[in-house]
């Protein structure tokens, strides 16, 4: 018998899965660091580096001012939302500036460019669907 967790009143419940008693959550402590260039520093939180999830990603970034990725065409969609700085996106011909507080969705098959070409860094969190691995990101 598999039950699901849910929320009931604002509190949240346990389930059980095939007898087993489970909580209905798992907290992230400490999330692992990717290895990046140009000091980006990418602490995933959950997705396939951390805990082996592929359906999703949630990452934290830093992007250092000058920090620029390669065109890619990924095959999953990416939620970007800006906590800190600015960070530049190229999507087609389209160049736009995300701000603090906004966020974008970039949908999957679109050809896209990151970067941070401003002089402060730019924090950010990251959620891809699928999860984010360096083959799904098709980089040119």
């Amino acid at each position: 018998m598999i039950k699901f967790q849910y929320l009931n009143q604002l509190k949240l419940k346990t389930f059980s899965f095939n007898g087993i008693s489970m909580k209905g959550y798992k907290l992230q402590t400490s999330p692992c660091e990717i290895p990046a260039s140009q000091n980006k520093v990418i602490e995933e939180h959950f997705g396939l580096a951390s805990d082996g999830n592929g359906k999703i990603s949630i990452a934290q970034m830093t992007a250092p001012s000058g920090w620029t990725e390669p065109y890619q065409t990924p095959n999953f969609d990416e939620f970007t939302l800006v906590i800190s700085g600015k960070k530049q996106i190229i999507i087609g011909d389209k160049k736009i500036v995300l701000k603090a507080g906004q966020s974008i969705k970039v949908f999957k098959n679109s050809r896209v460019q990151y970067s941070n070409p401003f002089s402060k860094p730019c924090k950010y969190i990251s959620i891809c669907t699928p999860a984010f691995s360096p083959k799904a990101a098709n980089r040119e």
